[in-house]
C-alpha cells in the first residue's frame, strides 16, 4: 500500500488484522506466530503468486498426509545469541536444539522424496539447509532426554559419577548402620537419612545431643530435631563433595564444548529457524483455507476482478455470499438499495478479499474468483449505515475521500460508502456525482454505495458506471442481501406500504401521481430483478451440484486410501502376531523331535522314516495351529444394540481382540482399538469374545499358556533411562501389555528424575492407556520422583 499510516488504516477498517489473528491461531511456533503478525499484503504479482502456490501445497498436504507435522520447532534465538557471544548453553536448551533439527531432517525427508517435485514450492525452503547431523548426534550422546549431561559425554564424567556413586554408598551404608541400631534408634527421632547442606546426615533428638558426636547442620522449626552428620561419615562426606565440585567443573566443561559447536553453526541454525517458521506459516494458511473453506484465487495486475459467491470470513451463522465483478466492462460500480440490506459487507467483503489475496491467502469463495494487485486500496467507510448523519459525521468523511483523491491514481482500488450523506441531498447528490466523476478520469477501480435516486441515472449516461442493487423480498419485508448487478435498487414504498396494510385504494392513487416514466422505469427494474435472480439460482444450483459430487469424489478417493494403509497395516500386524506364535509351537516341537531322534538313534531304518513322516505331518499341522488358537477367542455373533464402548470383542477377518471406542454408526460400523491402532469394521465382522476367556481364572487354555509363559519371565518393574523419548514410550507400552497378560497388579516405570521430560510423556502415555486402573509417582522407598507406580486393570 502506499504509506504506513493510510496501510494501517485501511488494513483495521476492513479487518484484515482479525483475519490475521486467526491465522496467528494456526500456527503451531512461537516463531509463526510471529511472522503471521508480521504478515502484509504484497504489491508484486509474482510475490503473489508464489504465496499463493504455498498454501495451495501445504492445504494439499494436510488433505492428503494428516500425519504431517512440523512438532519440534522450538524458538532457539535467545540460545543462539547466548552462543554466538561465548556464553554457555543450558542442558535443556540442547535438547531444543537436537528437536528443531529432527523437525528438519523429517521435514526434509517429506520433501526429498519424489513429493518434492510435487510440492517444489514448498520444498525450496529446506531444500538447501545442512540438517547438522554431527551435531544433533553429538547433543543426542552427550545430553539426556531430562536434559542432564550424560554419563557418555567423556569417560571421565564416567569416571567421577562411579566413584561419587561409590562414595555416596559408603556413607549410606554407614548410616543405615547406625539407624538400624538398635542402641541408636533411641536417640533418632526417625530412623532415616536424610540431606542437609548436600551432606548426608541423621535426625538426633536435641537431648541427645551428646550421644551422637558430629556436626550438625541443621535444626527443624521446633527445635527438637538436630541433623547431625556423624564424625564417621565426615571424611567421606568431604571426599563426596570434592568429587561433586570435579564433576561439576567437567559438565561444565563439556557444555561449553558443545555450546562451542553451536555457535559455530549459529548462522546454520537461525536459517533453520527462519525456514521452519516460513513453512509453519504457510501450513497455518492451508488450516485457515480449510477453516474457511476457501479456494485460491487467480491473480492479475489488470484491476479486474471478480468474485463468485464469495462469503465474507468474519461473519457468522448463515451467510449470504456475493458474487461481483469489476474492471471489464466498466470500472465504477453504484450500488443502491435498503441502508441494512448489505452494502456495506459488500464494500468490505471486495476489500478485505484483496487484502487477503495479496498476503497469499485463499479467500472464501468458489472456483473462478479471480482477484487483481491494487497498489493502493482505499477505504471510506463509516461505522453508522443511517443516512441520518450529523454534520460532523459528514465532515470526518469529507476530509477522508479529500486525503483518497490526493492519492488515488489507475492502480487503486477505492471503497466508498453511503458517498454523500450526511447532508441536504440535491447537494449531497451533485458532490456525489463529482467525486465519482473524479475518480473515472483517473481510472480508478471504484465501488460506491448510496440512496441518492439521481446516482441511478449518473449510471446509464456514463460508459464505464455500472449500477447494482442489493435485493429485497416484498413478501417478507426484508432484504435477502443479494447483489443483483445491471439492477439498480428502488425503493419499494409502494408495495411495502400495501403488505403493511395500506388501502388499496390509497396505494393506487399514489401510483396515478407517478409519470408514465417513473412507472415504466420501475416496472423495468422489477423484470430486471426477477430475470437475474432466476438466471443467478440456476447457476448457483448447478455450481452447488457439481462442487457437491467433485467433494463426494474426493471423501471417496480419500477414504480408499485410508481404508487401503489400514487394512495394510493390520494384516502385517496380524500376521506378525500369528507366525509369533507358530514360532513358539515350531521350537517345542523341534525340541521333542530332538528328544526322539537322541532316543532312537540306534533304532531300525523303518523307524526312522516314520519319524520323518511324523515330523512332515507335524509342519502341515502348524500353520494351522494359530487358526486353532484364535478360534479359541472367537464367540458369539454380535447386534448393533449389544456393542458398547469399552467393551472386549474379536476380529474375525483379522483374529485379534480389540476394544470397543464407539456405538456402531449408521452404516453398521464400529470404531475400535486394536491393539496400537484404531480400525473401522463392519459389525458383521465382530462377535464376542468367549466368556471363558475374559473370565476365566485359574486355568490354562490354548492362549492360556502364553499368558503363563509370561506370568514366569515378566518382572513388575521395568528400566526406562537411557533411552529416548520415543523408545522409552515404545517400551513402556509393550512392557504394559506383557504384565497385563502375565495377570500383575501393579508394575513399577522406573525413568530417573531429571528435567521430568520423560516423566511428562510417561504420564500422558498412562492418562490414555486402555489396561491402566491408575497410577502415582513412587514413595521415598520406592524411588520417589524417578518411579512411576502403575495399577494394572482387573482381569
Amino acid at each position: 500500500m502506499e504509506g504506513k499510516d493510510l496501510e494501517d488504516k485501511v488494513l483495521r477498517k476492513l479487518e484484515y488484522d482479525q483475519v490475521i489473528a486467526m491465522l496467528a491461531e494456526r500456527c503451531s511456533s512461537r516463531l509463526g506466530k510471529e511472522l503471521a503478525h508480521k504478515l502484509k499484503p504484497s504489491l508484486d504479482l509474482e510475490e503473489i503468486k508464489r504465496r499463493q502456490l504455498d498454501t495451495t501445497q501445504a492445504k494439499e498436504i494436510l488433505r492428503l498426509y494428516p500425519d504431517f507435522s512440523l512438532g519440534g520447532l522450538r524458538d532457539l534465538r535467545r540460545c543462539l545469541n547466548k552462543a554466538k557471544i561465548g556464553g554457555v548453553i543450558d542442558p535443556s536448551d540442547f535438547l531444543l536444539i537436537a528437536d528443531t533439527l529432527l523437525a528438519l531432517r523429517k521435514t526434509k525427508k517429506f520433501f526429498c522424496s519424489e513429493l518434492g517435485q510435487k510440492y517444489y514450492s514448498l520444498a525450496e525452503y529446506v531444500t538447501n539447509l545442512a540438517t547438522l547431523p554431527h551435531l544433533e548426534q553429538e547433543i543426542k550422546k552427550k545430553i539426556t532426554d531430562e536434559g542432564e549431561v550424560s554419563e557418555r559425554a567423556s569417560s571421565e564424567l564416567s569416571r567421577l559419577r562411579k566413584q561419587l556413586r561409590n562414595l555416596q554408598g559408603k556413607a549410606r551404608e554407614k548410616l543405615e548402620s547406625m539407624v538400624r541400631s538398635t542402641e541408636m534408634q533411641k536417640y533418632l527421632q526417625d530412623p532415616l537419612i536424610t540431606i542437609r547442606n548436600e551432606r548426608y546426615v541423621i535426625p538426633v533428638k536435641q537431648e541427645y545431643r551428646s550421644e551422637v558426636p558430629g556436626l550438625i547442620h541443621d535444626q527443624s522449626a521446633s527445635g527438637a530435631t538436630l541433623f547431625i552428620e556423624p564424625l564417621v561419615v565426615v571424611e567421606i562426606n568431604n571426599e563426596v563433595r570434592r568429587y561433586e565440585s570435579m564433576e561439576k567443573a567437567e559438565v561444565l566443561r563439556i557444555l561449553r564444548q558443545l555450546s562451542e559447536l553451536v555457535a559455530i553453526h549459529e548462522q546454520e541454525l537461525q536459517d533453520i529457524l527462519f525456514a521452519l517458521a516460513q513453512l509453519d506459516l504457510n501450513f497455518a494458511k492451508g488450516r485457515l483455507s480449510n477453516h474457511l473453506d476457501c479456494g485460491e484465487p487467480q491473480m492479475n495486475k489488470r484491476g479486474y476482478l471478480k468474485i463468485i459467491q464469495g462469503c465474507h470470513p468474519l461473519l457468522k451463522g448463515e451467510v449470504v455470499p456475493i458474487t461481483v465483478h469489476l474492471g471489464s466492462s466498466f470500472d465504477t460500480l453504484i450500488i443502491t438499495g435498503p441502508n441494512t440490506g448489505g452494502k456495506t459487507v459488500t464494500l468490505k467483503t471486495v476489500g478485505l478479499f484483496v487484502l487477503m489475496a495479496q498476503a497469499g491467502l485463499h479467500v472464501p469463495a468458489q472456483t473462478g474468483t479471480e482477484l487483481s494487485v491494487f497498489k493502493g486500496i482505499y477505504a471510506d467507510i463509516g461505522d453508522e449505515q443511517s443516512i441520518e448523519q450529523s454534520l460532523s459525521t459528514f465532515s470526518a468523511h469529507l476530509t477522508n475521500i479529500i486525503d483518497i483523491l490526493k492519492k488515488a491514481n489507475s492502480h487503486s482500488l477505492v471503497l466508498l460508502d453511503e458517498l454523500g450523506a450526511g447532508t441536504d441531498p440535491a447537494e449531497g447528490a451533485a458532490l456525489a456525482k463529482a467525486i465519482l466523476d473524479h475518480f473515472i478520469g483517473i481510472g480508478a477501480k471504484t465501488i460506491a454505495t448510496t440512496h441518492y435516486s439521481e446516482l441511478k441515472s449518473f449510471a446509464y449516461s456514463h460508459e464505464r458506471v455500472e449500477n447494482a442493487s442489493v435485493e429485497f423480498d416484498i413478501e417478507t419485508l426484508q432484504p435477502t442481501y443479494r447483489l443483483l448487478i445491471g439492477v439498480p435498487g428502488r425503493s419499494n414504498a409502494l408495495e411495502i406500504s400495501y403488505k403493511l396494510g395500506l388501502q388499496k385504494k390509497i396505494v393506487e392513487q399514489a401510483r396515478s401521481f407517478l409519470s408514465q416514466e417513473e412507472v415504466r422505469a420501475a416496472d423495468l427494474i422489477a423484470n430486471l430483478e426477477m430475470d437475474q435472480l432466476l438466471a443467478e439460482r440456476e447457476r448457483e444450483e448447478a455450481h452447488k451440484l457439481k462442487t457437491g459430487i467433485q467433494k463426494q469424489l474426493d471423501q471417496v478417493k480419500q477414504r480408499e486410501k485410508e481404508l487401503k494403509e489400514q487394512e495394510k497395516k493390520i494384516i502385517q500386524k496380524a500376521q506378525a502376531e500369528a507366525w509369533e506364535i507358530i514360532r513358539k509351537a515350531r521350537q517345542e516341537s523341534e525340541s521333542i523331535l530332538k528328544e526322539v531322534r537322541k532316543a532312537k538313534k540306534e533304532a531300525k531304518p523303518q523307524t526312522t522314516r516314520k519319524m520323518q513322516v511324523l515330523k512332515d505331518e507335524l509342519r502341515k499341522k502348524e500353520t494351522a495351529l494359530a487358526e486353532v488358537v484364535f478360534r479359541q477367542l472367537e464367540g458369539e455373533a454380535l447386534s448393533a444394540h449389544e456393542v458398547k464402548p469399552g467393551m472386549l470383542v474379536f476380529l474375525k477377518q483379522l483374529h485379534q481382540q480389540a476394544q470397543v471406542l464407539e456405538k456402531p454408526n449408521e452404516n453398521k460400523q464400529v470404531l475400535v482399538q486394536a491393539g496400537v491402532m484404531r480400525v473401522l469394521v463392519n459389525l458383521q465382522d465382530l462377535t464376542k469374545v468367549k466368556e471363558e476367556l475374559v473370565e476365566q481364572k485359574g486355568k490354562t487354555t490354548g492362549i492360556g499358556k502364553i499368558v503363563s509363559t509370561k506370568a514366569k519371565t515378566i518382572k513388575n518393574e521395568i528400566h526406562l533411562r537411557g533411552l529416548t523419548v520415543d523408545e522409552a514410550l515404545l517400551e513402556a507400552e509393550k512392557y504394559l501389555d506383557d504384565a497385563y497378560l502375565a495377570g500383575l497388579s501393579q508394575v513399577h516405570l522406573i525413568h530417573g528424575k531429571g528435567a521430568g521430560v520423560l516423566r511428562s510423556a510417561i504420564t500422558d502415555l498412562l492418562k490414555k492407556h486402555h489396561l491402566v486402573s491408575s497410577f502415582r509417582l513412587g514413595n521415598y522407598h520406592e524411588g520417589g520422583h524417578g518411579v512411576t507406580v502403575v495399577e494394572l486393570k482387573k482381569q
